[in-house]
């Protein structure tokens, strides 16, 4: 499956074909890995009633701060092995390679059983009602024990990313998604197991994720080939990683723990705006993974020009996959407005919770070309490996906004469009203070330049 057909030369030629070809492909993958969320919540919503709907969904934005956090940690291993692709340091993909992995599962195995001990707890704090909670344990519960695959299946996918190949990781992605969808109806339609079914059928399919890529790396004909003698931590290559990813994963995580406060706040209002908020995730996340896919593009092409001192074109892959991502976005976030409705009807025919779902969609979607200059930026700055500052913007413009919101003007209004407001109003506070952050980092990074070229 995987050859050097698979991969791009992001250091020479033009540049909007290859971001193009690079990008979609990644954000057919980001829908794939949604569609598992969207089948447990669309399958349970049909065949199990709204609770069991509600209880799914009211985990959504704890998954996604446990895998988000890992995501993030990838994206420094990403970096780091583009990098070194542009530098021509084999010795260092090498490492990068496998120092990825070895963390991947370590992190896996210590998160599966942190998980297991505090998800009671943290369930509780974000407000489940007593009537979901049961169901909403067991689901994260199972959910949890998948971790070392989950996480394993991120950096893998990252590796693949590092070297311009995002085509393999769509292709076991999409047989894993039928497996997925066929678990999920098998589970929940044949052996009435409700939630658990779809948490079990979302594991293992992940599984079957991990264990193709893995295996394809153990037969890769190059550098980035998995040997059991290199197999292990790399001290000087898991700083590098970490410099990068840990910012990278706190800006990750700082969206994700918003969006928890953000559920406790849906979650006060009961399972009717719960199960349309959840709903209303399940689809208009797809625009954010289109977004977010020329982000990572950028990450990788700037990291490799960056690593071979292509500066002129690091600042042209941010320009161009600006404009991409814009008109790509407005498309996408038109054509979901257009049908909301029937596509909310999906999920649930209630329509109660359809008119819900579609209040959510139309605040998030009108405010999503805003969230394109934060990714693009965002993208562009770890690619330079500058990634601090972009996590710390974003702590106090996302998250800081958004919790001060729910505090100080939801606590008082309580309706759910007043609630929905924060995420436009966030985004446009993080995009202005990392664009100046950009333009300012820019300036520098050319002064340098010139002085080191007078020299």
């Amino acid at each position: 499956m995987h050859n050097k057909k698979s991969t791009m030369d992001l250091l020479n030629g033009s540049i909007w074909d290859k971001l193009l070809i690079f990008a979609l492909p990644l954000a057919a993958t980001g829908i794939l890995q949604q569609l598992f969320n969207a089948a447990d919540v669309a399958v349970v919503g049909q065949f199990a009633g709204k609770n069991a709907m509600a209880a799914v969904g009211s985990n959504a934005s704890l998954i996604s701060l446990l895998v988000n956090s890992f995501t993030g940690i990838s994206m420094g291993a990403n970096v780091v092995i583009s990098r070194c692709i542009g530098k021509k340091d084999p010795a260092g993909i090498r490492k990068g390679v496998h120092t990825s992995l070895a963390f991947a599962l370590i992190s896996g195995i210590v998160m599966c059983f942190a998980g297991q001990i505090f998800v009671t707890w943290i369930l509780k704090r974000m407000s489940v009602p007593a009537e979901i909670l049961p169901l909403s344990v067991l689901y994260m519960r199972i959910y949890i024990s998948g971790l070392p695959v989950i996480i394993l299946y991120n950096f893998l996918s990252a590796i693949f990313r590092s070297q311009g190949d995002t085509r393999t990781p769509l292709v076991v992605l999409t047989a894993s998604g039928v497996i997925n969808i066929f678990l999920n109806l098998f589970f929940v339609c044949v052996m009435h197991m409700s939630v658990a079914g779809v948490a079990i059928a979302t594991v293992a399919s992940n599984a079957f994720s991990a264990c193709v890529l893995f295996v394809l790396l153990l037969r890769h004909p190059g550098d980035f080939r998995v040997r059991r003698e290199d197999f292990g931590i790399h001290r000087e290559a898991l700083v590098q990683i970490l410099r990068i990813g840990v910012p990278a994963a706190v800006q990750s995580m700082v969206f994700s723990f918003s969006n928890i406060i953000i559920q406790s706040a849906v979650n006060s209002l009961g399972p009717d705006v719960m199960a349309a908020s959840s709903a209303a995730f399940n689809i208009e996340i797809f625009c954010y993974f289109v977004i977010n896919s020329f982000g990572q593009a950028c990450t990788t092409f700037v990291g490799q020009n960056y690593g071979a001192g292509r500066l002129d074109r690091c600042r042209k892959v941010t320009r161009i996959g600006l404009l991409m991502d814009l008109a790509v976005c407005a498309a996408v976030s038109f054509s979901i407005l257009a049908a909301g409705r029937p596509l909310l009807g999906i999920f649930n025919g209630d329509e109660t919770v359809i008119s819900l779902g579609l209040i959510r969609l139309r605040y998030i979607l009108s405010g999503e070309l805003i969230n394109v200059v934060m990714e693009i930026v965002s993208g562009s700055l770890r690619g330079y490996g500058y990634s601090l500052v972009p996590a710390v913007l974003t702590l106090f413009g996302v998250c800081g906004v958004r919790i001060s919101w729910v505090a100080f003007v939801f606590s008082r209004i309580g309706s759910y469009g007043s609630l929905m407001a924060c995420y436009p109003l966030s985004w446009a506070v993080t995009a202005l203070a990392l664009t100046a952050a950009y333009i300012r980092f820019i300036r520098h990074l050319g002064r340098d330049s010139a002085l080191r070229s007078s020299l």
